[in-house]
């Protein structure tokens, strides 16, 4: 996008004021090519302040943090996910990690699970779905969904969706886990009430301190390391680590990796990590 198409003024020097908040807030790095993505997701910002360009939304980003800042941060935090995305977790779930879990909890007959970087709850509902389908029903299952974003959330938090979302579901998961809408809700579905009394969606910055008490049976932090620079993700692996029994996994997005990484895991499969010591 060329300076003469833009509605704002927006220099070099205004991303960067942006992506160094956004870096010293949630650790998330923001490449040169995010340039006019920028500006783009924050020019309505501009538009509801009332401002004139980036620079006087900067300046009023840095003065008035308490009105702005959340909404800032939601604007340029990416969120992208769907139902049972990366099928091979959702697999490897179902045939591994539950059977072991059911094995090493018989006494207490618990499950608690953490969804990092839950975006929209399409993630945490598709873990529901295949714990409330895999475990006997007298077990107790909790799910934590966490994520920056507060919009977000609330979204999950309602559990309704646009009918396409689940466009790629089979029949018996639709008919069994969500209900249609009807008259001007005919577009829209929304998820079983017992997917949603299981999961928790709290708002959570991941660079921050996390106030949580219970260790948990296994982690899936996907697509989200991908944000963070090596020492980041290192840090991270290993709060993560600190909060899994020897056994259990931590299970990452596709582009992501810990190798090279001093961590407690070991990878087991596509993405699949297993905590070793």
């Amino acid at each position: 996008m060329s300076d003469n198409q833009r509605e704002f003024l927006y220099t070099r020097d205004d991303f960067d004021f942006l992506r160094k908040i956004s870096n010293k807030h949630s650790g998330i790095l923001v490449p040169d090519d995010k340039f006019d993505m920028f500006y783009s997701r924050l020019s309505k910002r501009v538009r509801v302040r009332g401002l004139e360009n980036f620079k006087e939304y900067c300046l009023y980003l840095k003065n008035n943090p308490e009105q702005e800042f959340t909404e800032f941060i939601n604007a340029v935090t990416t969120n992208l996910t769907s139902f049972f995305r990366e099928k091979h977790h959702f697999e490897y779930l179902k045939n591994t990690i539950i059977p072991e879990v059911l094995k090493r909890n018989s006494t207490k007959k618990t499950i608690r699970v953490w969804s990092a970087g839950c975006s929209t709850g399409e993630e945490p509902y598709s873990i529901a779905m295949t714990l409330l389908e895999h475990v006997p029903s007298a077990w107790d299952i909790k799910i934590l969904a966490t994520d920056l974003d507060t919009q977000v959330l609330q979204k999950a938090a309602t559990g309704i969706y646009t009918k396409d979302r689940i466009d790629g579901l089979s029949s018996k998961i639709i008919n069994k886990w969500f209900k249609k809408g009807t008259g001007k809700n005919a577009v829209k579905v929304k998820v079983h009430s017992d997917l949603q009394a299981i999961i928790q969606f709290k708002q959570l910055n991941l660079m921050g301190s996390w106030p949580i008490k219970n260790n948990f049976d296994f982690i899936f932090c996907r697509n989200v390391l991908i944000y963070f620079d090596r020492d980041t993700k290192q840090l991270l692996a290993q709060r993560y680590g600190k909060l899994l029994a020897i056994g259990s996994h931590l299970l990452i997005g596709h582009s992501e990796s810990l190798n090279q990484l001093d961590t407690c895991f070991d990878l087991i499969g596509n993405t699949i990590y297993k905590k070793i010591k």
